[in-house]
């Protein structure tokens, strides 16, 4: 059997999945979405997925189209449907069908579409080697908290940073890093892990549910961390750098603008946090309770 993926009730061949043209999604991009991790078969951090998800729905006033074990029954039945061990999930909600008119529809009910992927997420090759990053420039809307599928600023980000010949770009708003195209961004100077606050100002970033995660790990395992803004000179003068995602949960970070950093590895602090971070993620899905503090 190939793909199945879910369209608003109905399990479907990927090839036979449609939605309708006056979906406010394809429209206006009028809707959220969310990633999860599966490792083993399970999803990881999935309560925090929700959570988010809650607070994306709630920043577009569009409700929920079920109610939340439902919702995560419909992932659980994809990652069974495709006998999903290693990947993701991902989920979208839109505020639904209606003529075209930019102001809310009355009556519209909101689609949920979901679709299972699978990944290389414990075994990611780059995970040895490192990634490269170039920095590009923020050009996205002030509400970033919410999880919009409306991605074309992080989509042209992205080609920039694939046309300096980097795996993901940096992106800087006034002389400062936000975060990642697809990912939140950390760097680590003397032994210290810094990581943008998500208050500065408010909704300047996505709450990468990996970035509060490894923030979690690092008070557990007296790991120093600071929330705090820096700058891409800092990003380029820092011992280590990493970027965190559903998708890869830990990757270092060893050049960006084509300049090494650190020793142009992947650094000590680095690989610990990723060991630390998939000991937390493996607890989830062995029942074998959260190693994080250990």
């Amino acid at each position: 059997m190939g793909r199945i993926v879910y369209v608003n009730g109905d399990y479907v061949p990927k090839d036979q999945a449609k939605v309708s043209m006056f979906d406010r999604g394809y429209i206006f991009g009028d809707g959220v979405y969310e990633v999860v991790p599966v490792l083993r078969g399970r999803m990881v951090d999935a309560d925090r997925m929700l959570a988010r998800l809650e607070n994306s729905l709630a920043g577009l006033g569009i409700a929920w189209p079920m109610g939340k074990e439902e919702y995560l029954a419909v992932h659980e039945e994809l990652i069974r449907r495709n006998n999903l061990d290693e990947g993701m999930i991902y989920s979208q909600v839109t505020r639904g069908v209606a003529d075209r008119d930019f102001a809310f529809p009355a009556n519209a009910l909101p689609v949920m579409t979901a679709f299972a992927k699978p990944l290389a997420i414990l075994d990611n090759p780059r995970a040895e080697t490192g990634v490269s990053v170039a920095f590009v420039e923020d050009v996205r809307w002030k509400l970033r908290n919410i999880k919009s599928i409306s991605l074309l600023a992080q989509v042209l980000a992205k080609q920039q940073a694939v046309e300096k010949r980097a795996y993901e770009g940096w992106m800087v708003e006034d002389g400062l890093v936000t975060e990642g195209t697809s990912s939140s961004a950390h760097i680590v100077k003397d032994g210290v892990l810094i990581t943008r606050p998500l208050d500065i100002p408010q909704g300047r970033i996505l709450p990468g549910i990996r970035r509060a995660v490894l923030l979690d790990i690092a008070a557990a395992n007296g790991i120093p961390f600071q929330e705090r803004p820096f700058t891409p000179d800092e990003a380029l003068a820092a011992d280590e750098a990493l970027a965190s995602s559903a998708t890869v949960g830990v990757l270092p970070v060893v050049e960006i603008e084509g300049k090494p950093i650190g020793n142009g590895e992947p650094g000590p602090l680095t690989k610990r946090l990723r060991q630390l971070y998939f000991a937390h993620a493996l607890a989830q899905v062995t029942d074998e309770g959260d190693t994080a503090g250990t």
